[in-house]
């Protein structure tokens, strides 16, 4: 048996002898090893291992069934708290003799609102996480398999251990095999290890070691950037590499956002004052002689009136709110709650390629002769030029000859609906190569020009022993000659002479050292550099040493992946909010360092450079301490248990911590961070799955624009927070005077109060929360994860807000009652001046609303300035809530459920008195915090 050990899992295949791993084989013995064939297998056969191994396909995400979604909006503990009030509301109904409508209408309608919040709150969850589902497979959906001896193209899923498949250029692996055959080949590992280069394969055997390692192993959701190969599946699905992380995604565990913490606190709170509340009033009332149901009733109006009702509805909508415009900005959430957490955010960690950069390779520098040739224009568009080009034009045009790679024009027929890698300029093949097309492009060389001129009759591949690539092209007239492009360091060792303006020197100490030192100053600017060189050679197939000795030195070429323009100024907003940056990549320190500084994570003169190495030597404390100080911090050549690792020492340590990535290897990290970022373009479908965030334009700068809206989320929270809870106190505080008063009916009726929750709070409160963002919220510092909801200030404003309400509508209620001349004792429930009273109770806290929710729109800054009108959709609300109000004032169906009678234009002009008061006393407030700080009595907070 021969045992194939993949970080996912372990497939025992079939074999006639047992051996070493397939990686140390000659490319004849791997077909014995795997008990396979180089004509593939038979088609029963594949049937039998297929049935054995299983598909080749990863698990389907688990998902929560539909019915499971809705029950979980049910475990909220206002939901909770409201059910076990209406079921005893019920109770209540069916003890009472005679049993009153009002007791009934009670319960149905707090169990309505539950319902109804529930609703709401699947609809928008329902909605973000379905809006995010179309996302692609990353395993390829065919490829060309050898079967029965011929070559199919079959269904990926349908491979097993043991086939053969074909493989080019362009083509996605689609399981873990063992090259048996190796023509010039080179994958991009990406989505495994992170880094964006392209490194060559071999059919050659290798020394015994970790398979990922293994350089003639092709991983499943890797890419063929070059060559062609044929290969020998020995994993499939989730016993592969891909799959192992798969599986370690899948155990990493979603945290809770701050909002979600500081929600669930402030329900427990919440619900605990309403019950203790509601049965403190139970234990005064039921002594001085109420009957015990009508009692009992009361007390759970009181309780009702404590909970805000319609608090789930309203931050679900409001986070909605949020989803949408952080889709405008190319920002796609999954989940609502992770708007707010986006706002709450202390550290972001972030890749490098393709978030930070835009992922193609651009030359931008050219040396030659001693002089240094600026090349304009980045990606893969020949866009631009190159300075005195006739000087490098001998260099470019031997890089572009010695390039297996191929530039692709946008396709003609692609329009806007057109996959995005369809609508610009593309490379086929290395990127590497690529850059070094586009650069001769723009020099103006024509490389089906050239290659005609110069045919290629032979290769020398790329390995990583040599690093240099060798072509030979029969040039008309002037025999064969060698084009060679690589590491300079190993180029230069193979030259003898240079190009030097023109003119063919000797390659003396002198012109060596400015070789190397224009190499060096190069590097030291994070490009890669490549050398490139010729010699003349006697015929179409020279010997390997012949082709690449004695060379003649053309110059060099320097390239980058380019950063996003827009980036550095993101960067720069995210280091004004407080939000500390930290670059999680696997590639190379001086490439990352580079990248780095061109778009302002890294300013200082030495950031802290710390290795996978690194990080495998340190234990959980010496992390801690190292992610403790502060300063600038670059993580480089990292795994994924590095990255969620360092994720999780920053978490410990109380941060809000925000991930970035695109590959399979960054989805265990993207799932157990605070707030998984995902890229929506390069991404992988494992890394999508994982976040719950999916930037559609991979910028970095979709972020920074994303932590501004949520941190608006979260101002616009706390201000319809101070609009719901205010007017509690206003509905609580005229229940508890007319106890203390012994006044015997109540001055607000649970449906009343659920009126006022619903019909009148829900909508002004999504206005607030569609206010935008405050000028200054990316000047602020973030917010711990410590710091409540309620914080001080807000229990303040709440306090200020609610107390004048609460005043207002008890005066106006005890006035009407004591302008009657009737003794408390001779009122029902039916009386004219008594529902003339609640209905006034009731009028008074939505027409105050009206002014508060003006009132709250800012902290500090006068709505004044503001302006009043600059809300419309805040006074359309407002305006609903009085007209409902009136409705429920003047027509008898309403009048007849709520127990309410018509207000006079006196009444109505009383209430506006005493809501224009309210703003009147905000504005005063305002003010006096708005107060120079010289004028402030000394140890007054700002």
């Amino acid at each position: 048996m021969v045992t194939t050990a993949t970080g996912g899992a372990e497939q025992t295949l079939p074999s006639r002898t047992p051996g070493p791993p397939v990686q140390t084989l000659a490319a004849r013995e791997v077909f014995t090893a795997l008990d396979a064939s180089a004509r593939g297998l038979t088609s029963a056969d594949a049937a039998a291992r297929r049935a054995r191994f299983g598909p080749n396909e990863l698990p389907p995400a688990r998902r929560r069934s539909l019915w499971r979604e809705l029950a979980g909006q049910f475990t909220d503990l206002f939901a909770v708290v409201l059910l076990i009030a209406s079921a005893i509301t019920f109770l209540a109904y069916g003890l009472q003799e005679p049993r009153e409508v009002g007791t009934l209408q009670l319960a149905v309608a707090i169990a309505g609102v539950v319902v109804l919040n529930a609703g709401i709150g699947f609809a928008q969850e329902y909605s973000a996480e379905r809006t995010a589902e179309s996302l692609q497979a990353m395993v390829p959906h065919t490829c060309r398999v050898l079967r029965d001896g011929e070559r199919q193209e079959l269904p990926a899923r349908d491979l097993s251990p043991g086939d053969v498949i074909v493989l080019e250029a362009g083509d996605a692996v689609p399981a873990d095999c063992r090259l048996v055959e190796a023509h010039e080949v080179s994958v991009n590992n990406a989505a495994l290890t992170g880094e964006s280069d392209a490194v060559a394969r071999t059919a050659d055997p290798v020394p015994a070691g970790p398979v990922l390692e293994a350089r003639n192993c092709l991983f499943m959701g890797t890419d063929v950037v070059a060559g062609s190969a044929k290969a020998v599946v020995f994993a499939t699905g989730a016993a592969t590499e891909f799959g192992g992380i798969f599986r370690l995604a899948s155990s990493a565990t979603r945290q809770k956002t701050p909002l979600q913490l500081q929600v669930a606190s402030m329900a427990r709170r919440v619900a605990g004052a309403a019950l203790a509340i509601g049965a403190a009033l139970f234990a005064v009332r039921l002594p001085a002689g109420q009957p015990f149901v009508e009692t009992f009733v009361f007390s759970l109006g009181v309780m009702v009136a404590l909970v805000p009702e319609g608090l789930p509805a309203t931050l679900s909508v409001s986070l909605a709110i949020g989803v949408r415009r952080m889709a405008r900005r190319h920002a796609l959430v999954k989940q609502l709650l992770a708007v707010e957490a986006l706002g709450s955010t202390t550290v972001v960690c972030t890749d490098k390629t393709g978030t930070l950069t835009q992922a193609e390779m651009t030359v931008v520098q050219a040396w030659a002769g001693g002089v240094r040739h600026p090349v304009s224009g980045v990606g893969y568009a020949p866009e631009g030029e190159v300075a005195d080009p006739p000087l490098v034009r001998d260099l470019l045009r031997a890089s572009a000859l010695c390039s297996n790679a191929r530039l692709l024009p946008p396709s003609a027929d692609a329009g806007t609906s057109a996959p995005a890698e369809f609508r610009g300029w593309r490379v086929l093949g290395d990127t590497t190569e690529g850059a070094l097309l586009v650069a001769a492009a723009k020099a103006g060389l024509d490389r089906a020009v050239e290659e005609a001129a110069a045919p290629r009759v032979a290769e020398y591949p790329f390995d990583s022993v040599r690093k240099l690539m060798s072509t030979v092209h029969g040039d008309a007239g002037r025999g064969y000659r060698t084009y060679v492009k690589g590491a300079p360091q190993e180029l230069l060792a193979r030259c003898t002479t240079i190009d030097w303006g023109g003119e063919r020197r000797p390659l003396n100490e002198g012109l060596r050292a400015a070789v190397i030192a224009a190499n060096d100053e190069l590097a030291s600017q994070g490009l890669r550099v490549l050398a490139a060189a010729w010699r003349p050679v006697s015929g179409p197939r020279p010997a390997q040493e012949e082709a690449e000795s004695e060379l003649t030195l053309l110059g060099l070429v320097g390239m980058l992946d380019p950063p996003r323009p827009e980036v550095s100024d993101a960067v720069a907003a995210c280091r004004r909010a407080g939000i500390r940056i930290v670059m999680v990549t696997g590639d190379h320190p001086l490439t990352a360092e580079a990248v780095a500084r061109r778009v302002g994570i890294v300013t200082g003169p030495a950031p802290t450079v710390v290795t996978g190495d690194r990080l495998d030597a340190l234990d959980d404390d010496a992390l801690d301490r190292l992610l403790a100080v502060p300063g600038e911090l670059l993580m480089c050549r990292v795994s994924p248990e590095h990255k969620m690792r360092v994720v999780s020492a920053f978490q410990r340590r109380g941060e809000v911590v925000a991930v970035t990535g695109d590959g399979a290897n960054d989805a265990p990290a993207l799932k157990h961070a605070d707030i998984g970022v995902a890229m929506g373009a390069s991404g992988t479908d494992v890394a999508r799955e994982a976040a719950v965030m999916v930037l559609l334009d991979d910028s970095f700068a979709s972020i920074a624009a994303a932590v501004r809206l949520g941190r608006s989320v979260y101002q616009n929270i706390r201000k319809f927070l101070i609009y719901l809870f205010s007017h509690n106190i206003a509905e609580l505080v005229p229940i508890l005077a007319a106890t203390f008063a012994g006044f015997p009916l109540v001055p607000i009726s649970a449906v009343q109060i659920l009126a006022i929750d619903l019909g009148s709070d829900v909508l002004p409160a999504l206005a607030l929360g569609a206010e935008p963002p405050e000028s200054d919220v990316m000047d602020r510092p973030p917010r711990s994860r410590r710091e409540r909801l309620f914080s001080t200030a807000v229990m303040g404003r709440i306090l200020f807000l609610g107390g004048i309400q609460a005043l207002g509508v008890t005066a106006v209620f005890f006035w009407h009652i004591h302008a009657s001349g009737v003794p408390y004792s001779d009122f029902t429930k039916h009386d004219l001046v008594y529902r003339e009273a609640i209905t006034m109770v009731q009028a008074g806290i939505v027409v105050s609303q009206f002014f508060n929710a003006l009132a709250v729109r800012t902290d500090r800054q006068s709505v004044f300035r503001v302006g009043l009108l600059s809300n419309p959709w805040l006074l359309a609300a407002g305006g609903f809530g009085i007209a409902l109000m009136a409705a429920i004032s003047y027509l008898p169906p309403l009048q007849s459920l709520f127990n309410t009678a018509p207000l006079a234009a006196s009444d109505w002009a009383v209430l506006a008195a005493f809501g224009a008061l309210l703003l009147v006393a905000e504005e005063a407030r305002k003010w006096w915090l708005r107060r120079p700080r010289a004028t402030r009595p000394k140890g007054e907070a700002r």
